[in-house]
């Protein structure tokens, strides 16, 4: 009988359990003054920045201006997914087309606090046997 070893898979694997939530609120600008006035005086840079730290090109947010907001939509919806945190794509769309600089403020926020807590991804290496 032959054993065959399949090709190793890297599998990410976050290290928190359950449901969070955003670590401040929509309109806690005040908790984080460097973002505030980061959002407040190089908005676009603010989103290129917070885009990069999660994960994504630089310069998506800019095809919100074409897409009209769905790339927000979408990353603010995929940072709920990653960490976990409760809502619906449909109230991420509402809030970025009621307060779209503070959706931004609060998602770049977030990534500061995550990383700073150090809610990484661990990787796991999983392999196949294949008996013959």
């Amino acid at each position: 009988m032959a054993f065959i070893q399949q090709p190793a898979q890297v599998v990410m694997v976050s290290t928190s359990q359950g449901h969070s939530a955003w670590s401040t609120g929509l309109c806690d600008c005040c908790n984080d003054m460097g973002t505030c006035c980061f959002g407040c005086w190089c908005f676009p840079c603010m989103q290129c920045q917070t885009a990069n730290d999660f994960g994504w090109c630089c310069c998506k947010p800019f095809l919100d201006f074409c897409c009209c907001g769905v790339v927000s939509c979408k990353l603010r919806s995929a940072m709920r997914e990653r960490y976990n945190i409760p809502g619906s794509f449909c109230d991420d769309c509402c809030k970025l087309m009621w307060c779209y600089s503070c959706v931004w403020c609060q998602m770049n926020r977030e990534l500061k606090v995550r990383r700073n807590q150090g809610t990484a991804m661990i990787p796991m290496v999983t392999s196949q046997v294949i008996r013959t």
